[in-house]
């Protein structure tokens, strides 16, 4: 797992890097400097930091925006039994819930704070037009 560079934590919470380097001297995201002095955000931190920041969608935002096939995001909570997976993703403001088999979440090395890239195929997509 690791930890993330400001641009990486940037891509998924979908804001500028400017405003990550702003969480984190401003001590809202910890983060720790690695020898070239860059900021680094350890991975479970920045799961947890993402989780806190959005809360549930805002349905504004859904009546205007139709999310795109592929989504990065950041796990925020796997729970497993013997057969199932629920993995919970960050994705900017949107959570995303994939119900998989056991087998290819261990296969996958899903764990809180692992990069995704959450890939939603569906044959019902419903859009809603703002108001202009």
């Amino acid at each position: 797992m690791g930890d993330y560079s400001v641009g990486e934590v940037a891509d998924v919470l979908d804001v500028s890097p400017d405003t990550v380097r702003r969480w984190v001297d401003s001590g809202y995201l910890p983060a720790t400097r690695d020898d070239a002095g860059h900021r680094r955000v350890e991975a479970v931190a920045l799961a947890r930091f993402a989780r806190s920041l959005y809360g549930e969608p805002d349905p504004e935002v859904r009546a205007r925006e139709s999310a795109r096939n592929h989504v990065a995001g950041i796990v925020t909570r796997v729970v497993t039994d013997r057969v199932m997976a629920h993995v919970e993703v960050q994705a900017g403001p949107y959570q995303l819930v994939s119900l998989i088999s056991r087998q290819a979440a261990d296969d996958l090395g899903l764990a809180e704070g692992v990069m995704v890239t959450a890939v939603v195929k569906a044959t019902n997509v419903s859009l809603v037009r703002a108001p202009t």
